[in-house]
């Protein structure tokens, strides 16, 4: 089976997030300067094939765009004209980065480590992953 990279797309960062090519566990990938996403993507799929991505889709609670739901569209059409044999599935993402910083700091983690934004995007891709894969099963 192909893998399925969750994406938690922001202004300047996304975190990533793979599952394994069973779909069974999601991990953190990496995180990646937004602007160099589409060139990271392109280095990963020569190496391992996806099925699928999941898109955080920033809503408001009473499910209005927010500022970044723009952004968002806009960087899903440029993925289908880069990569389109592989669609694109939004999930929502309220409330992810917040349970990913309450997450990380159950990790015991030092304050420094709990505060770096790198790692509570990646871990909000594999929060958002872990859902569709919970759900899908």
């Amino acid at each position: 089976m192909a893998r399925i990279i969750a994406l938690d797309y922001g202004k300047k960062r996304t975190g990533i997030a793979v599952t394994d090519p069973l779909q069974i566990i999601a991990t953190a990938l990496d995180t990646v300067d937004s602007g160099e996403l589409i060139g990271y993507l392109k280095k990963y799929m020569l190496h391992e094939p996806v099925e699928k991505i999941l898109i955080g889709y920033p809503l408001n609670m009473d499910d209005t765009p927010t500022h970044a739901t723009p952004l968002v569209e806009k960087f899903i059409l440029k993925f289908g004209n880069v990569f389109p044999n592989i669609p694109v599935e939004k999930t929502d993402e309220r409330m992810t980065s917040k349970m990913a910083s309450q997450a990380i700091a159950g990790m015991g983690l030092k304050k420094k480590d709990r505060e770096k934004k790198e790692l509570i995007d990646a871990v909000s891709a594999v929060m958002m992953l872990q859902e569709y894969l919970q759900n899908k099963g």
